[in-house]
């Protein structure tokens, strides 16, 4: 059985369509098409029914995908050990990175780098709830992600710990020290991030705590087009310290939120009992650079590698 055809299926099932498949895999979609219906001759009749602009398994499908899963892990370990018999000096690393917390990871690459040399170093970018789900599913060895509460279900080693605070127009902050509220901001327009981050959630969720819905004008992946549409008086946005530090102090200020005040973790997160020599490697390189965790919009130090 080719391993690539078992690779391009399970993209298939999981990004429900070919063409969703093929572009997050950079392959056309004639490719997974011909490499799916190979895996389907081989084994003897159809997994996929097409529906729509979507797919769905069939009976014989679902175990290919269930079985292929734990076969791509097998596999992937199995790399991974013949590398590490030569000491670190060549094999893959797939590490998830959050788009705001990209600057956190900088001197660890740097320092990673420098030492093995040999290893290729694979970096996803999406949100923390969308890094969760990779790290479930085995797709990632470890990630950078955030936390406001303890998860049972994974280790972590925290590398910063932020607070959030509400962002708004600069002409609209008289004081950025004066506390608001969340329920002070009922009737106030929101831009948030899309779904796939933690951030989403937690804006929700709090404001239905205090008894309303957000009136949300728009969602976006990106930091920075946020901090735009706050200064363009478009809406208010809920944001991390390390984020705000970032913002041109002309256009937008921050004033911070309590009732609840929450702390945030950003740490480095792995499935229990499944690190790897360079996963372990990296880790070490991560205690190396941030013995203790930095705080609010402290920055990481780039000269330490």
């Amino acid at each position: 059985m080719d391993l690539r055809a078992l690779r391009y299926f399970i993209e298939v099932v999981r990004q429900n369509g070919f063409t969703r498949a093929a572009e997050s895999l950079h392959v056309t979609q004639p490719t997974i098409s011909k490499m799916v219906k190979a895996l389907e001759e081989e084994l003897g009749g159809p997994l996929l029914l097409r529906e729509g602009r979507g797919v769905q398994l069939t009976d014989a499908g679902q175990v290919v995908y269930d079985r292929g899963l734990e076969i791509l892990e097998q596999a992937k370990l199995l790399r991974q050990q013949v590398a590490e018999v030569d000491n670190i000096t060549r094999g893959e690393l797939s590490v998830g990175i959050m788009p705001t917390t990209g600057h956190y990871m900088v001197p660890v690459i740097a320092l990673f780098q420098q030492r093995y040399p040999g290893v290729d170093l694979q970096v996803n970018e999406q949100g923390a709830r969308a890094q969760y789900q990779l790290i479930q599913e085995g797709k990632l060895d470890m990630a950078l992600g955030l936390f406001s509460a303890p998860d049972p279900a994974l280790e972590r080693y925290t590398v910063a710990r932020q607070k959030t605070r509400v962002v708004l127009p600069v002409h609209r902050v008289a004081d950025s020290a004066q506390p608001m509220r969340w329920q002070d901001l009922r009737d106030l327009p929101f831009v948030l991030y899309t779904s796939d981050f933690a951030l989403h959630e937690h804006v929700l969720q709090q404001c239905e705590a205090a008894g309303f819905s957000p009136k949300v004008k728009l969602q976006t992946r990106y930091w920075d087009f946020i901090g735009h549409l706050v200064a363009a008086d478009v809406g208010v946005a809920v944001m991390f310290e390390h984020v705000i530090a970032r913002y041109n102090p002309e256009r937008v200020a921050s004033r911070p939120l309590v009732e609840p005040e929450i702390s945030w973790d950003v740490a480095l997160m792995w499935r229990h009992g499944h690190l790897s020599r360079a996963a372990q490697a990296w880790l070490d390189c991560v205690r190396e650079v941030y013995p203790r965790p930095l705080i609010g919009a402290e920055f990481p130090d780039f000269q330490k590698t």
